[in-house]
């Protein structure tokens, strides 16, 4: 029996790296945003696309919906939000149709009507002008009568109208109750719609969740609602979803992989200090871990922090090989005689195969790499050089080895060996007739956020008419007036496109702010005073209008014709100057203007626009993909030479080619047989695939080396075993785990390692180790004798 005063010290130890991993867990910082670990474009055009969709104007826009309830209640629901969010400091501006534009807004699109409006060429003609007082006439005798008094008599000919309406966008909403609607009921019946823009940057998610939180805050305490229910989209609420899912996946990888591992080995080794030994190796690995990344990166990933948890499965192997290993009373340092050379070649195989990910170029994969090779190498040396005292001192080792009594029957199956290259040679059968492995380069398939939100982003944004950027061209100038005129020098092929149906429409910075040319030339084609009045007269004769009808009209013009040209600073802020911004902003000294088109059928005529003019055409779902395959490209080089020098070490190493060589040919089989699974089930293969491949050769190296070792008697195999099936199962408890994530990318590796883990113990059980000679007893090279 040993003294509890012997395992003060395994106590004290397992306290003292928790409080390290406590220290570490506590100061580094944790990003959940999916964008940080996705590969950045290398073109510079590509790149300056990239990072305005991560931290412009449209990654702080929300979509905003409300329905569920009669029309008139949610535009009195819709009127209320907005009131109380006008006053929110995380909000920029909110609208929801009801007085479109404030008035400094109002003030400065209509004082600027005449050069900001396109005209035709004869507007202010007698013929021209006669029909617009008519059209005033009428709607004077209509209902609509005050407006037209205060904007028709001011602004005859339409001038003010066709500017909002380019300024509005493509959306479908239709005024209703005075607020925005959408255009038809839905399946949920009426919904209204407002559009609200972020203070806080793409960037800073903190400030955005607050914001968010007090939004829906707002909505909550208005009375009165009768079941509306608020829905909100936008890049904003994508990221927070997306972190949600990961620190929940976090969450589940930490919590309750810890609880089934300490119950899974609770019961094997019938002792909680066994578990306190596998916690000092596990804590100091996975701190070492987090500090590595965070000293290289700046900040750790929660999907590297979670696929981090996974590492339960394979670290924690170390000290249960130690432990396992162990007999009853055997000094420690005679156990790690005994593993020492499967131990040593597992871990720098491993190792040395996951450093390859860390110089991949690909920065989720490369965080990956990094953590993994590291938490590995400061586990295994905490096992190595920290436990075996600990235990010893302790008297830790199994209460039952296995029954070499039944291992005869188990070991039987190895006569069968041969058969066991069947499957390999099937897979490779498979995936040849498959067509090989496919790969997947659209990033899109690896986002948290729920395919229901997607949907209803699409939808709000139709109704909002929120740019949906997946196609479009890029004017670079050094200001912001060359911009809009290199944008208004490709208008007519744009338009010549639209008339022949090759795309439905076009949105661009012009179409809002001419360039200061183009209001010259409109200010230069305003009649003169006395010329228009002269017409004026002409055209409202005979029609009843006082002779001071159209004082305010000839004044406007009069006015136009000595004004300076409308610049982007003088926009006020608000719904304008948020709308300009998404299509002209300036980075790195250079102002740059996105022209996006809308429902586009043929890219490649739009393409040679821009090309004739010389500026860049982007296709943002092409361009990523390609800059997927240029990583996964780059990452071949690392992820080659990584195995290749975990070979290298495994043939010195073993110093037996034959044994080499069954270890591989267990190595080999389980990954071809696993790229068949996936390759035959219909998967699409992405970088990470190939991370879980590699990931599931290093946790076969170790079951192939420790069948391998050449061992004394049927006792110490049977504790082999056993201990071998215990990290098999710890594995699989672990990496299940991944496969109920929400997130696609823990679950991609997941699902592959769980089929790996598998086929590794089948394979490296059936390849690795040999068939035992009962009739005598072979030398054990790796034990002191």
């Amino acid at each position: 029996m040993i003294s509890g005063a012997k395992r003060w010290p395994l106590a004290l130890a397992m306290l003292a790296a928790l409080a390290v991993a406590g220290l570490v867990f506590t100061h580094i910082t944790v990003r959940g945003d999916l964008g940080e670990l996705l590969p950045h474009a290398s073109d510079p055009a590509a790149r300056l696309v990239d990072e305005e969709l991560r931290t412009g104007t449209a990654a702080s826009l929300l979509l905003i919906g409300i329905e569920g309830a009669p029309a008139a209640t949610l535009a009195a629901v819709s009127n209320q939000l907005s009131e109380r969010l006008s006053h929110d400091p995380g909000l920029l501006f909110v609208q929801n149709g009801h007085r479109l534009l404030d008035p400094d807004a109002a003030r400065t699109l209509f004082a600027w009507r005449y050069l900001l409006a396109p005209q035709a060429a004869d507007a202010f003609s007698v013929p021209a002008l006669r029909a617009d007082f008519i059209r005033l006439r009428d709607g004077l005798a209509s209902s609509a009568s005050p407006l037209v008094q205060q904007y028709g008599l001011p602004d005859p000919t339409g001038a003010l109208p066709a500017l909002l309406a380019a300024w509005h966008g493509g959306g479908s909403a239709v005024l209703r109750d005075g607020v925005w609607f959408a255009p038809a009921s839905g399946p949920g019946g009426d919904r209204a719609l407002l559009l609200a823009r972020l203070a806080a940057s793409g960037t800073d998610l903190p400030a955005q969740a607050r914001a968010l939180h007090r939004l829906q805050a707002a909505f909550n305490h208005i009375p009165d609602r009768r079941g509306a229910r608020l829905l909100v989209t936008g890049a904003p609420v994508f990221a927070q979803a997306a972190e949600a899912a990961v620190r929940r996946d976090v969450r589940l990888l930490s919590i309750v992989s810890a609880l089934l591992v300490a119950g899974w080995l609770s019961w094997r080794f019938r002792s909680p200090w066994v578990l306190a030994a596998i916690a000092i190796s596990v804590a100091l690995g996975l701190s070492a871990a987090a500090l590595a990344v965070q000293l290289a990166f700046g900040f750790v990933h929660g999907i590297t922090l979670g696929f981090g948890m996974t590492m339960l499965g394979i670290t924690i192997d170390y000290p249960v090989l130690l432990v396992g290993h162990r007999k009853q009373g055997e000094p420690p340092a005679a156990t790690i005689r005994r593993i020492a050379r499967p131990f040593t070649l597992s871990v720098l195989t491993a190792s040395l195969g996951l450093s390859g990910m860390a110089g991949s170029g690909f920065p989720g994969v490369a965080q990956l790499g990094l953590f993994a090779a590291t938490g590995i190498l400061a586990s295994a040396a905490a096992t190595r050089w920290l436990l075996p005292a600990l235990i010893g001192r302790a008297g830790l080792a199994p209460s039952y080895a296995g029954d070499p009594g039944r291992l005869d029957g188990i070991e039987r199956w190895r006569r069968w060996r041969l058969w066991g290259a069947l499957p390999p040679l099937l897979a490779v059968l498979g995936i040849g007739l498959a067509g090989g492995p496919r790969l997947a380069t659209d990033l899109a398939s690896l986002t948290p956020v729920p395919p229901s939100l997607l949907a209803l982003d699409a939808s709000l944004r139709a109704q909002l008419g929120g740019p949906d950027i997946g196609q479009l061209g890029l004017v670079r100038a050094a200001t912001p007036d060359g911009v809009l005129r290199a944008q208004e020098a490709v208008a007519p092929g744009l338009a010549a496109l639209v008339a022949r149906h090759a795309m439905a429409g076009v949105e661009d910075a012009a179409r809002l702010l001419p360039s200061v040319a183009i209001q010259r030339d409109r200010q230069s084609a305003l009649p003169d005073d006395a010329t228009l009045r002269r017409a004026i007269a002409q055209a409202a004769a005979g029609l009843g209008f006082t002779p001071r009808a159209f004082e305010a009209f000839a004044a406007g013009v009069a006015q136009a014709r000595g004004q300076s040209p409308l610049t982007v600073d003088e926009l006020p802020p608000g719904l304008l100057r948020t709308r300009l911004e998404a299509l002209l902003f300036r980075r790195d000294g250079a102002w740059f203007g996105p022209v996006i088109p809308a429902g586009i059928a043929d890219p490649v005529a739009m393409a040679a626009i821009f090309a004739r003019a010389g500026w860049t055409f982007i296709d943002v779902r092409r361009t990523t993909e390609a800059v997927v395959r240029g990583y996964t490209s780059q990452a071949w080089p690392y992820l080659a030479g990584g195995a290749g020098l975990g070979v290298l070490v495994l043939l010195l190493g073993q110093r037996d080619p034959v044994r080499s060589l069954r270890v591989l040919a267990a190595i080999a089989a389980t990954l071809l047989v696993t790229l068949a699974a996936l390759v035959l089930s219909g998967t699409r293969l992405t970088l990470i695939h190939l991370v879980s491949l590699q990931f599931v050769a290093g946790i076969g190296l170790d079951y192939a080396l420790f069948f391998a070792r050449p061992q004394l008697d049927a006792e110490e195999r049977a504790r082999t075993l056993r201990t071998l099936v215990t990290c098999n199962v710890m594995a699989l408890l672990t990496f299940s785990l991944l496969c109920l994530c929400r997130t696609p990318l823990l679950r991609e590796i997941g699902g592959t390692v769980c089929i790996g883990v598998v086929l590794a113990m089948v394979f490296g059980f059936l390849f690795a180790g040999e068939r035992p000679d009962y009739g005598a007893s072979s030398p054990d090279t790796d034990s002191p004798a």
